[in-house]
């Protein structure tokens, strides 16, 4: 991390950039957040580890109306997310400088807490610079270890790959960790009935507390305005068992993410209840790739999307209604 650091207070220091855009240390040992940085000795709280999971993209669309560059650290993944908002005109290329940062899998506290790892004071082996093989935790009730494997994110299990698809400059090592199939999840629902699959759904959805926090970190949702925001969708107006609205939020949301998504998975790691929010936009992913030919977004951001070009060759409505 400090070599990160030391780069960072260079190009601060001999004015190219104006900000620094990170993570900074929080009020526990992995809760680290996404910060602004505008001084070299600000950085002294700047931290990058195993618990930095937040997709700083989006962020880049308020700084790109700032004033000089920004610096921002962006994962592997993330570069496609900041990739698809520079094919949509939401970010300036000119005023981000991009310090792709290696990453070697993020983590999930939820996992480790289901492993009964609680009342943490410290945490070992989460750095950029550790072989990412053992977590180990100082703990109020002592000490324990957790293979970092077992505590990372779903996404990073499905990882599309440790190349960056944007950057200005390259610090830390990657490393691959890959070891599940991206849509089996989404092949389990689609094998269920559609009495088990509406079941599946209300259940999870039903958990909704319309908090907001999945479209907030979404970078595909970028409006200004959402259609939502209106007094008579907040919280205050929501049943928890009985009511349609959690689930026309959800869909709609995701038809509108639709080959757009890039499968960041920040929408399940930031819900609160939970919600695996990922598997509507992983559906999305898997029909258009079958549909349309394998195509991930933000990888290219000259590239047409498939939603948004025609072809003499595209699938017809009624093959989609076959499906099912």
């Amino acid at each position: 991390m400090q070599e990160l650091i030391d780069r960072a207070k260079a190009l601060l220091e001999d004015g190219t950039v104006r900000r620094v855009l990170g993570w900074k240390t929080g009020d526990l040992p992995y809760d680290p957040e996404p910060a602004y940085f505008e001084t070299p000795e600000s950085l002294k709280d700047f931290v990058y580890n195993g618990f930095c999971g937040a997709n700083l993209s989006k962020y880049m669309i308020e700084a790109s109306k700032l004033e000089g560059r920004t610096l921002v650290c962006l994962k592997p993944c993330d570069t496609y997310s900041f990739n698809q908002l520079l094919a949509e005109h939401r970010v300036d290329r000119d005023k981000a400088y991009i310090l792709g940062v290696g990453c070697k899998g993020k983590l999930s506290m939820e996992k480790i807490k289901a492993a009964g790892i609680k009342g943490i004071r410290s945490v070992s082996g989460a750095e950029l610079t550790d072989p990412a093989e053992t977590l180990f935790f100082d703990t109020l009730y002592g000490k324990a270890e957790m293979p970092y494997r077992d505590a990372m994110l779903e996404r990073c299990h499905v990882c599309r790959g440790k190349t960056h698809a944007v950057y200005d400059a390259l610090i830390g090592d990657s490393k691959d960790t890959t070891d599940a199939d991206r849509f089996d999840e989404v092949r389990r629902i689609e094998a269920l009935s559609p009495e088990e699959k509406f079941a599946f759904f209300q259940k999870e959805l039903s958990k909704c507390i319309r908090c907001n926090a999945c479209r907030n970190v979404c970078p595909a949702c970028s409006c200004r305005q959402c259609v939502f925001d209106s007094a008579k969708f907040d919280s205050a107006q929501k049943a928890n068992a009985d009511s349609f609205e959690e689930k026309m939020f959800h869909i709609i949301r995701a038809f509108d993410v639709a080959g757009r998504c890039t499968d960041c998975g920040e929408c399940s790691r930031v819900c609160p209840q939970g919600i695996p929010l990922h598997l509507f936009n992983r559906k999305f992913i898997k029909d258009i790739n079958e549909l349309y030919g394998d195509y991930q977004a933000g990888a290219d951001p000259t590239a047409k999307a498939p939603l948004t070009s025609f072809t003499l060759d595209d699938a017809e409505p009624n093959i989609v209604a076959e499906r099912g």
